[in-house]
C-alpha cells in the first residue's frame, strides 16, 4: 500500500534524510529589516483571503498552503510532512506496517490496483491487478484522494475491513471482507539463473543491507559453491536510507570512501568508507541501472563504477544528488530540508546528470520503450544545478545505431527473453566468467 518515495525517518537517514535536527528559533535574531516587511505582506495577503475570499478558509489549510509555497520554492525534494507523510515515511524506513498488503495508485479519481504482495491478505482474497477499489467500509471512495483511500485499508493487525472491488469484464463488484495483518516489505530478492547470482534490490530501508549479505550467502548455498558472478539489479529502485546504501556497497569494498556530503560551508565534509572484507570475493559485478534508479541508489552504483568494483551497465540514472534533512516540528509533523550534496568517491556529483553506465543497454525487450516518456531529476522545476553536468543526451542517442541492439521486443519475446538488459548483463558476467559448470541450474528463485 505505501506509495515508493526516497526519504525516511532514522537519525542515520537517508540520502534523503541524513539526521533528526531539532528546529530553533535563533535564526529570527538576524532577520533584518526588509524581511519583516515581506513578512508585513504575507500577513496583508493573509487577512484579505481570510476576509474576502468567496469560501471561509480556515486557519490551518492557509498556514499550511503557505508553508508548502515556501518550501515548493526552494526545490522539489524540501517539504513539509505532515501526520500521513510522516506514517508513510516510517513505513519506508522501517519496512512493515499493518494492512492489507496492496500497491495501489490513482487513475481518473478512482483507486486502481498495481498489484497485491504475494502470501497477503489481499493476495489470499484473490484481489488481482487492475481491479478498481470502490468502497471501504461501504463507503464510496470514488474522489477522496489516494492518501485517504490508503488510511482507510490500513489500520491495527487482527482488524477487519471490507472492500468492493469493480474488475473489468464482470458485470458485479466484488465483495470481500478482510483481516488486517503485518505487512513485512522485503526489500531484496534473489535468484540464481545460469550459474549467476541476481540482486534485485528494490528500496533502501532499515534490513537492506543484512538481506544483501544473506542474498550472497542464500546464493552459494543453492549452488554449493560460489557463482560466476553477481547482478545487482538497481533498476526503478527510487533509493532510502543513506546508511543502507553504505552497507550495500560495502558489501562488495574491502577499502575506500563509499560517498561524501558536502553542506552549505566549505568545511561541512562528512565521508563515509568502506570496511576490510569483499563479501561477494572479488568475483564479477554487474549493477544494472536505469532512469528510475535515484538517490541512494546512485550512491551504491556511483561507488563501486568509481572503485572499478562493477560494470554498470543500462541506463543513465536519475540524477538525484542532494540530501535531506529531517527536521521535527511537533508532534507527527517535520520539515524535509535539503542540507547538503553528495558526492562519488571520485568527488563526482550526479546532480542532474546522473550515473552514466559503463556499457549503454537500451530495454529493447520494452514494445513501448521508444514512446514512453523518461523523466529525471534535470526535468523537475527548480531542481538544483550541476555546473560539471556533462552532456548525456549526446551519449545517450549513440547507442540508437549500435548493431548489438537491433532486436525487436517481438523477435526477443519469441526467443524466450522478456527483459534484455538483464540478458545481457548475464551474458556479459558469463563471458568474464568463464563458462558455466554443466550441472549449474538454470533458475533457482528464493524470496
Amino acid at each position: 500500500m505505501p506509495r515508493p518515495f526516497a526519504s525516511a525517518l532514522q537519525a542515520a537517514a537517508l540520502v534523503g534524510t541524513i539526521a533528526l535536527v531539532p528546529a530553533t528559533t535563533a535564526a529570527l535574531a538576524q532577520v533584518d529589516t526588509g524581511a519583516y516587511r515581506e513578512l508585513d505582506t504575507f500577513m496583508d495577503i493573509y487577512n484579505r483571503v481570510k476576509a474576502d475570499y468567496v469560501d471561509k478558509v480556515d486557519d490551518k489549510t492557509l498556514m499550511k498552503g503557505a508553508i508548502q509555497g515556501m518550501l515548493a520554492a526552494l526545490d522539489p525534494h524540501s517539504s513539509y510532512v505532515d501526520a500521513l507523510d510522516f506514517d508513510n515515511m516510517r513505513i519506508a524506513t522501517e519496512g512493515n506496517y499493518g494492512g492489507l498488503g496492496l500497491t495501489v495508485s490513482m487513475e481518473d479519481g478512482a483507486v486502481k490496483v498495481i498489484a497485491p504482495t504475494e502470501d497477503t491478505p489481499a493476495y489470499r482474497a484473490g484481489i488481482k491487478a487492475g481491479d478498481y477499489i470502490t468502497h471501504i467500509n461501504g463507503t464510496l471512495i470514488y474522489g477522496q484522494s489516494l492518501d485517504e483511500a490508503i488510511q482507510g485499508m490500513r489500520g491495527p493487525p487482527g482488524s477487519k475491513v471490507s472492500i468492493t472491488l469493480v474488475r473489468p469484464g464482470r458485470d458485479k463488484p466484488i465483495d470481500v471482507t478482510l483481516v488486517r495483518e503485518v505487512i513485512v516489505q522485503k526489500p531484496v530478492k534473489w535468484e540464481v539463473k545460469n550459474g549467476i547470482g541476481i540482486i534485485n534490490i528494490n528500496t533502501f530501508s532499515a534490513n537492506t543491507g543484512a538481506d544483501t549479505r544473506a542474498a550472497i550467502m542464500a546464493i552459494e548455498k543453492s549452488l554449493g559453491h560460489a557463482p560466476l558472478g553477481y547482478v545487482v539489479d538497481l533498476r526503478d529502485n527510487g533509493g532510502g536510507l543513506l546508511t543502507q546504501a553504505i552497507e550495500v556497497s560495502d558489501v562488495f569494498l574491502d577499502h575506500g570512501e563509499i560517498v561524501s556530503q558536502r553542506g552549505r560551508a566549505k568545511t561541512d565534509i562528512e565521508r563515509y568508507y568502506a570496511k576490510p572484507g569483499d563479501l561477494a570475493k572479488g568475483l564479477p559485478v554487474v549493477v544494472l541501472t536505469d532512469s528510475g534508479t535515484a538517490s541512494a541508489s546512485e550512491i551504491v552504483a556511483g561507488a563501486l563504477q568509481d572503485h572499478h568494483r562493477a560494470l554498470v551497465m543500462g541506463e543513465r540514472s536519475f540524477g538525484k544528488g542532494s540530501v535531506q534533512t529531517l527536521l521535527p516540528l511537533s508532534e507527527n509533523s517535520a520539515l524535509r530540508l535539503t542540507t547538503a550534496r553528495y558526492y562519488t568517491p571520485s568527488g563526482r556529483s550526479v546532480q542532474e546528470g546522473g550515473i552514466e553506465p559503463d556499457i549503454a543497454v537500451p530495454q529493447l525487450s520494452d514494445p513501448d520503450r521508444k514512446s514512453r516518456p523518461v523523466f529525471r531529476e534535470a526535468d523537475l522545476r527548480r531542481h538544483l544545478i550541476n555546473t560539471a553536468k556533462v552532456d548525456n543526451k549526446a551519449l545517450e542517442e549513440d547507442t540508437i545505431d549500435d548493431p548489438r541492439f537491433t532486436a525487436t521486443a517481438e523477435g526477443l519475446k519469441k526467443a524466450g527473453v522478456t527483459d534484455f538488459q538483464l540478458d545481457y548483463a548475464l551474458k556479459t558476467i558469463g563471458r568474464l566468467g568463464g563458462a558455466a559448470p554443466a550441472k549449474a541450474p538454470t533458475v533457482t528463485a528464493k524470496r
